[in-house]
């Protein structure tokens, strides 16, 4: 019976990993529904390798309770990790093995039954576009396709959660295309997480986004929340006879300007303004040549220093 698609199935709830005096994760919680794909982002040391070996059972949690489909990953490890798949940063591979001996072994090291093995190692060839190299040397494959074999030993006994620690470092343009498409299809009928540092492959291809700060959580929202939050408060002017910035910085309401290039300048609204109309009726009486006005797309350093300038002023 196919489960229902709201199922929970991954909840974390005050999570904490200290590490001596250092904590790594501070009280995080975190929740997946089946057919969710969630980006889990955040700079580098900001908690998320540590979180995923936590909610993959490889590490244990200072305090905190996971439960994966229902089961408590600490009471029923065995029967909570049976649910999860998991493809570190750096997959661990058997080179010298060929692809199929190499899901063949994930199959049995993750007790898939021998009657069905078979076909759960075709079905992971299939499903990650292996079965044409099947039979090489994993150890003579383009990265791309090494990275396809570590989603396949994640995926061949079929689990419930697949976690991805940065799938796609390392790989070319047309290897990302692939491994995103991948990505989504996993997340039709399992859950996914996929931690990375890049906010357009979160974009492309997961529903919500959870973003870390020093072990925290300091943004947890649907990505149209993010785009919302990266946007709304920027916009890009571009002027045929440019004021100042200090003209710019003086209308009521702008917090921060920013030349760009020539007549180009990134203006930054204070908390709650909407200076645009001002922006406008000033550009027309002044003669200033207005000719563009779109809403920013934020970098994701924008945004990490958005988040974190919030959290440290609070």
């Amino acid at each position: 019976m196919t489960p229902p698609a709201t199922e929970i199935t991954v909840s974390a709830q005050g999570l904490s990993r200290n590490f001596g005096a250092h904590t790594a994760v501070a009280g995080l919680s975190l929740e997946l529904k089946r057919g969710e794909i969630l980006g889990f982002l955040g700079p580098n040391g900001a908690g998320k390798t540590t979180t995923m070996q936590m909610l993959t059972g490889n590490l244990a949690p200072t305090a905190g309770a996971i439960r994966i489909c229902g089961i408590d990953l600490f009471d029923e490890p065995t029967a909570a990790k049976a649910r999860i798949g998991y493809l570190p940063e750096t997959p661990p591979l058997y080179r010298e093995l060929t692809v199929r001996e190499y899901i063949d072994l994930a199959a049995r090291l993750h007790r898939v039954p021998k009657a069905t093995r078979g076909a759960a190692v075709g079905e992971a060839l299939a499903g990650c576009g292996l079965a044409d190299v099947a039979k090489k040397l994993i150890g003579t494959l383009s990265k791309g396709y090494q990275q396809r074999v570590g989603i396949a030993q994640a995926i061949v006994h079929r689990p419930d959660v697949v976690i991805l620690d940065e799938p796609t470092v390392g790989l070319d343009p047309n290897q990302i295309r692939e491994i995103r498409n991948l990505i989504r299809e996993l997340g039709r009928e399992r859950s996914v997480i996929l931690s990375t540092h890049i906010l357009p492959e979160v974009e492309s291809v997961c529903d919500r986004v959870q973003i870390l700060h020093h072990g925290a959580t300091v943004f947890n929202d649907t990505i149209t929340a993010l785009n919302q939050f990266q946007g709304g408060s920027t916009i890009v002017l571009g002027f045929k006879h440019p004021p100042s910035p200090a003209d710019l910085a003086a209308i009521r309401g702008v917090a921060r300007v920013e030349p760009a290039n020539d007549g180009v300048f990134r203006v930054t609204f204070a908390d709650g303004a909407d200076p645009t109309d001002e922006l406008v009726r000033c550009a027309v009486e002044r003669g200033w040549g207005l000719y563009q006005l779109t809403p920013a797309q934020a970098s994701l350093e924008d945004v990490f220093s958005s988040l974190t300038r919030k959290e440290e002023q609070a």
